[in-house]
């Protein structure tokens, strides 16, 4: 029997080590990275930190933006890349590269929910210190898979909306597509103001005609809607804008929301010090009261408004996005049109903080 049960043992051991691998290897989503490759990162991150403590930012900025490259590289989460671009923009802010900073601040916060909440307030503060020294655009383009270059320089990806940050100053942005005709758009930014911008490709004529020559006998066209009545209500603009007015007003009431957290916490914090010094919840009723109850009514008051403009901003933000998700539903009785369901998703959108929607698709 002795003889027997250790035998079995090494069975049993072998057994654990191989579910423990197998429970590392599901909590780890990205387990094709090479033990180089994190070490690298690593690495990297290691000296950023060291860098930033000390206050020497253009070397942490360097390290982060290294780690950043070698976090694509390794597979890692998205929490470790959002951490790794809010502390990169964090340092470049500090340098004075306000639209860089915009751009990767941004960047990590569209993952926010998953950022450790000291990192993401300081990500907040800092976006909305670079986004008021830079030119915030709000770019659509149609069709949505057009090459677009910003003042000639290609931005690399296609996508039918993009959250541009830019210098101020004037700028030229344009769009160019296989058989359709470039569209162009230029315009002035001004620091700490958001600009918007559409840009439609038209098919070009000799892809046109091509088209028609070999489709065979031509057929009597459609009827369509006066010209006067499409330019009356233009929808692709009008929902562009929309979606652009629900996200800057929800970001905003988000903003406010937080900073009135911030302010109830400091007061929870000042009264338990206050009640262990004697104070009751009448003491700023009488008439000689202590002169820091002027500061708690500030305080309080402060919180009350923020709070306020925080669920007036939700309440607009949701408004406009309800107002642009409907748009798609009224196409039909608006322009006596079939819109294009298979070509628009309205996807649900939720985080540790917020909750909301995402258009998705071509219109």
């Amino acid at each position: 029997m002795r003889h027997a049960l250790l035998s079995v043992l090494p069975c049993v051991v072998l057994g654990v080590v191989v579910a423990l691998e197998g429970v590392a290897s599901a909590q780890d989503p990205h387990g094709l990275a090479g033990p180089h490759e994190r070490s690298t990162a690593e690495d990297l991150l290691r000296r950023a930190r060291q860098a930033r403590d000390a206050r020497r930012w253009a070397e942490a900025e360097a390290a982060y933006e290294a780690a950043l490259k070698a976090a694509d590289a390794a597979w890692t989460t998205d929490a470790a890349r959002a951490e790794i671009a809010a502390e990169l923009g964090l340092c470049e802010l500090a340098l004075g590269s306000y639209r860089d900073a915009a751009d990767h601040l941004a960047q990590s916060l569209r993952h926010r929910g998953v950022l450790r909440s000291p990192l993401a307030e300081r990500a907040e503060e800092g976006l909305m210190k670079a986004e008021s020294r830079v030119v915030t655009l709000y770019l659509g383009v149609s069709p949505p898979d057009a090459e677009v270059l910003v003042d000639g320089k290609a931005l690399g990806r296609r996508a039918p909306t993009y959250e541009l940050f830019l210098e101020p100053g004037q700028h030229t942005v344009r769009a160019r597509l296989d058989g359709h005709s470039e569209a162009v758009g230029a315009f002035d930014g001004q620091a700490g103001k958001a600009s918007s911008l559409t840009l439609k490709l038209p098919r070009a004529p000799e892809r046109a005609a091509a088209v028609t020559a070999g489709a065979g006998p031509a057929r009597p066209a459609a009827p369509s809607p006066p010209p006067a009545a499409r330019q009356a209500l233009p929808l692709t603009e009008l929902r562009i804008g929309g979606a652009a007015l629900a996200t800057a007003a929800l970001a905003a009431g988000t903003v406010f929301l937080l900073r009135a957290h911030v302010i109830d916490d400091d007061a929870a914090e000042r009264e338990v010090v206050l009640r262990r010094q004697g104070w009751t919840p009448t003491t700023c009723w009488w008439p000689n009261a202590p002169s820091a109850c002027v500061e708690i009514r500030d305080d309080v008051a402060e919180r009350d408004l923020f709070a306020t403009l925080g669920n007036v901003a939700l309440a607009t933000g949701a408004v406009f996005g309800i107002a642009t998700a409907g748009s798609f539903l009224a196409e039909k009785w608006i322009l006596d049109e079939t819109p294009v369901r298979r070509r628009v998703q309205v996807v649900p959108s939720t985080t540790g903080t917020q909750a909301g929607f995402v258009l998705q698709g071509m219109w």
